[in-house]
C-alpha cells in the first residue's frame, strides 16, 4: 500500500495514519467520466479500490491502464450495494480502517477528499456524508425530491436530522459499521447509515461540491423498482425503530440515569416549553390507558412525531400501563363504562372476576377505558404543567 500524499492537512486533528484510509470507486457503465475521476483521485492517494459492477461498456479497457490499483470485477451487474459491500470487505482485508466512497458518474470532485480526512477522529468514529447543494442549477427535480424523502425517513428512524442522506460521497469507519447487511442495490446506502446511527455512530454531513452534467452523467437509478425497494426497506426500518430501537434506547437511558436523573434531564431541564412537555405527558398517559394493547409504542411515537411533541416524555408516560397497574386500569375502565353501558351479565367486582367476564363486557370496558384515559391524561397534563411552571419559576430565581 502506498501513502496518501503529504499535502493533506491533518494538523488540527488526532494524528491519523494515512495508510489506514482508502478510496472505493464503485462503477457501472460510466466510461465517459471514470478515467477523469480515477486520475483526480490519484492526485490525493494511490490507496484506491475500484469495483467494476459488471460494466458492458469500455470500463474494462479503461481499468487495464491502471494495473497497480486494486480491482474487483463482477461478471454481471449486481447492484451498487453489493459493490460497496465487496469493496468494504476488500478494504478491511487490506488493513484499511476508513473508506471514502465516491461515485463514478462525474458529479463529485476528488478535491473534496481532504475535507473528509480532516474530520476523522481516531478516538471517536464518525460516518460522514457529503452534503450537496440540491438547490443549485442543473440538479434534477427527482433527485431533490428523493433526497427530501430519504432525509425525512432517516430522521423518523433515528431521530437525527441531515440535509443529504443520498449522496454517495462518504467516509465510513470500517471497524464500526455493521458487519452484515441485507440489501444489495441503491437502498444499501440507506440501510448502512440507519443501522450505523442505531449503533451510536455519529452520522453527519459536510458540504461538498457537486456537478450535474446531462451530457456525461449516467444514472442507473430505476424510479419504479428502486423506489419500491427503498420504500419497503424504510417500512421495515420504521417497524424495527418503533418496536425495538426506541424502547431499547429509552430503557437503556432510564437504567443508566436512574429515575431521578432521567426526570431531571429529560423532563424538568428539557429545552421544550412547559406546554409542549405537559402535552407530551398527556398524550403518553392517554395512549397508555387506552385499549391499544400491543400497539401503544408505535401509536404514541407516531402521534408524538405528527404533533411535534417530546417523544421521550410521551413514550415514558405511555408505560403507565405496566403490569402492576393493569388490574387497576381494567377495573376503573369497567366501573366507568358500567355507568354508560348496561351489561347482560353485570360484573361483580371481587376476586371471582375473570378475564372471561371482561370479554363478555368488552363494550363496557372499551367505552370506560377511553373515558378513563381522557380524564387521567387531563389530570396528568395539568399537574405536569403546574409542577413544571413551579420548577421553572424556582430555577429562574436562583
Amino acid at each position: 500500500m502506498e501513502e496518501i500524499q503529504t499535502d493533506l492537512d491533518l494538523s488540527n486533528n488526532t494524528p491519523i495514519n494515512p495508510n489506514t484510509i482508502c478510496v472505493i470507486i464503485p462503477t457501472y457503465n460510466n466510461h465517459k467520466t471514470l478515467k477523469r475521476l480515477i486520475d483526480s483521485v490519484l492526485l490525493y492517494t494511490t490507496n484506491v479500490i475500484v469495483v467494476n459492477d459488471g460494466s458492458t461498456d469500455d470500463t474494462l479497457t479503461i481499468l487495464q491502464n491502471y494495473p497497480r490499483l486494486v480491482q474487483i470485477h463482477f461478471p454481471k451487474n449486481s447492484g451498487k450495494g453489493l459493490a460497496l459491500r465487496k469493496g468494504f470487505e476488500k478494504a478491511t482485508l487490506l488493513g484499511y480502517e476508513f473508506a471514502i466512497t465516491i461515485d463514478s458518474d462525474g458529479q463529485h470532485f476528488a478535491s473534496d477528499i481532504p475535507l473528509f480526512i480532516n474530520e476523522i477522529r481516531s478516538d471517536n468514529p464518525i460516518l460522514l456524508i457529503g452534503s450537496r447543494n440540491m438547490m443549485q442549477e442543473g440538479v434534477p427535480k427527482k433527485s431533490s425530491f428523493g433526497n427530501k424523502f430519504s432525509n425525512f425517513w432517516f430522521w423518523f428512524e433515528t431521530g437525527n436530522r441531515l440535509e443529504d442522506t443520498q449522496s454517495g460521497f462518504r467516509l465510513y469507519p470500517l471497524k464500526n459499521i455493521p458487519k452484515k447487511f441485507f440489501t444489495t442495490k441503491f437502498e444499501f446506502e440507506i440501510e448502512v447509515i440507519v443501522r450505523a446511527a442505531w449503533k451510536g455512530i455519529p452520522v453527519k454531513n459536510i458540504p461538498i461540491q457537486v456537478l450535474y452534467d446531462p451530457a456525461e452523467r449516467v444514472s442507473h437509478f430505476r424510479p419504479f423498482q428502486d423506489f419500491t425497494r427503498i420504500s419497503i426497506l424504510n417500512t421495515v426500518l420504521v417497524f424495527i425503530s418503533l418496536f425495538y430501537i426506541r424502547p431499547r434506547d429509552f430503557f437503556y437511558s432510564f437504567k443508566k440515569k436512574g429515575i431521578r436523573k432521567f426526570l431531571l434531564e429529560n423532563i424538568l431541564e428539557s429545552d421544550d416549553s412547559n406546554t409542549r412537555k405537559s402535552l407530551s405527558i398527556a398524550l403518553g398517559v392517554f395512549i397508555g390507558i387506552s385499549p391499544f394493547w400491543g400497539l401503544q409504542t408505535i401509536i404514541v411515537l407516531f402521534l408524538a412525531v405528527l404533533f411535534n411533541l417530546n417523544k421521550v416524555i410521551s413514550f415514558a408516560f405511555s408505560n403507565i400501563s405496566f403490569p402492576p397497574f393493569i388490574p387497576f386500569i381494567i377495573y376503573g375502565s369497567l366501573k366507568i363504562g358500567g355507568s354508560f353501558i348496561q351489561s347482560n351479565k353485570p360484573l361483580i367486582f371481587d376476586r371471582s372476576m375473570t378475564f372471561s367476564d371482561v370479554q363478555l363486557n368488552i363494550g363496557q370496558y372499551l367505552v370506560g377505558s377511553f373515558i378513563l384515559a381522557s380524564i387521567m391524561s387531563i389530570l396528568f397534563g395539568l399537574s405536569g404543567y403546574l409542577i413544571l411552571t413551579i420548577f421553572s419559576t424556582f430555577r429562574n430565581k436562583k
